[in-house]
């Protein structure tokens, strides 16, 4: 059974959220988490014939574990995400909560007042799992040693990890963007270990376009000077193209009338055109430098590359044969989401998920969100976005407990 609605954001010009202190004690808050580890000494059989091994899973958990083990929720994180989803790792009042701090915790989108939340980073990641800058075996870090990975790879690691903590099915498995790429794959390859599946602005195989703009990035770290083909650990780092890399995929993130609306043709601290290449002149270009910058302390480039590709590699259909006969795989009942601003996941790619999966008979609820803040739009809708997920989750654990 197919359910499409839509759902439009209020009339305004702007989305309005309230200021709210960076606080771990905030209304709402899981408050101070704490990164976990899973290290696994078994092998890693990778799609692309190689293996890794030994392994590590980095994690975080908020909410209870119920005593049936029954209602864990897998968030998968976006390209440039971490296993740090929500809460913070220090009480100092300058700490930065979870990159989705507004969607988890109690009363909030998944609700930890009722679910146990699981989000781990994935393999080929930065920030704690095992990736490029790891130690290898030999004691030095892999660089480009370390083997090509897939969404596939990433999810079966986490299959790892949920038989190390003794959960046999999750409630749901949830994401955006690449997030929602293995929240699919979790039901295709472990379909009788997944309820339910939130897919929030992506694709079941990446376009030729989406592949492009990956490639744009990857080429601006090649052409760093300090890239030193992946043999930068211990010396300068190719800051500079990663921060250009993360440049032109934040432009992708943004719509063209958000973009507009946050910056317009705004001068940087000048009242007149300064004419020059020696600073910034609009505001959109000091923008993007800070958010370069930014990625820059908390990102690795090799890191980039390794996940920039598993993106690329993904086709749910290509180990089926089709996109039908995988979906046909499917036991969970999915919610899929698509946004009419999001110009790097258009609606279309999402509804043709939304058509298999009714073609194949599965249970899907599908919402095309009227929003104008583009791919963002699933981070920046926070109160549309609660009522939205939010609900289809109570709704769903609601339907199950009837039973």
């Amino acid at each position: 059974m197919i359910q499409l609605k839509t759902t439009a954001t209020p009339n305004t010009t702007t989305s309005w959220r309230p200021r709210v202190l960076r606080r771990q004690d905030r209304p709402g808050s899981v408050g101070i988490v704490q990164r976990q580890y899973a290290h696994f000494d078994e092998t890693l059989h990778l799609r692309s014939g190689a293996t890794l091994s030994p392994f590590t899973l980095a994690y975080e958990t908020y909410g209870t574990l119920n005593t049936e083990r029954s209602n864990v929720i897998l968030i998968c994180h976006a390209l440039s995400g971490d296993a740090h989803v929500a809460g913070y790792h220090s009480p100092d009042p300058d700490a930065k909560p979870g990159w989705w701090d507004d969607a988890v915790g109690p009363g909030k989108m998944f609700d930890t007042d009722h679910f146990f939340v699981i989000c781990t980073n994935v393999i080929g990641g930065c920030q704690g799992s095992t990736g490029p800058s790891s130690l290898a075996p030999d004691g030095k870090p892999y660089g480009l040693r370390f083997p090509m990975v897939t969404v596939a790879d990433m999810v079966q690691a986490e299959r790892f990890l949920l038989d190390y903590l003794g959960i046999n099915k999750v409630f749901a498995t949830a994401g955006a963007s690449m997030g929602a790429m293995q929240a699919l794959q979790w039901a295709v390859d472990y379909p009788d270990r997944v309820e339910n599946v939130v897919f929030l602005a992506s694709t079941s195989r990446s376009s030729t376009q989406q592949i492009a703009f990956n490639e744009a990035g990857r080429q601006a770290i090649y052409a760093d000077p300090n890239w030193n083909h992946g043999n930068y650990y211990g010396g300068p780092i190719p800051a500079g193209g990663l921060a250009v890399a993360r440049m032109m995929a934040h432009i992708t993130y943004m719509s063209d009338a958000s973009m507009d609306r946050k910056f317009g043709r705004a001068l940087q601290n000048h009242a007149t055109l300064p004419y020059t290449f020696a600073e910034p002149e609009f505001a959109v270009e000091s923008y993007l430098s800070h958010q370069g910058q930014k990625f820059v302390e908390r990102f690795d480039a090799n890191s980039y590359l390794y996940i920039t590709k598993a993106i690329d590699y993904f086709d749910i259909g290509a180990d089926y044969g089709t996109l039908h006969a995988a979906v046909a795989r499917i036991q969970a009942h999915f919610l899929v989401a698509t946004f009419s601003s999001d110009w790097l996941y258009p609606a279309e790619q999402g509804l043709e998920l939304v058509q298999a999966l009714q073609e194949t008979g599965r249970e899907v609820e599908y919402q095309h969100v009227h929003a104008p803040f583009g791919h963002d739009s699933f981070l920046v809708e926070v109160d549309l976005m609660t009522e939205m997920v939010g609900g289809y989750l109570d709704r769903r654990w609601n339907q199950r407990s009837a039973f």
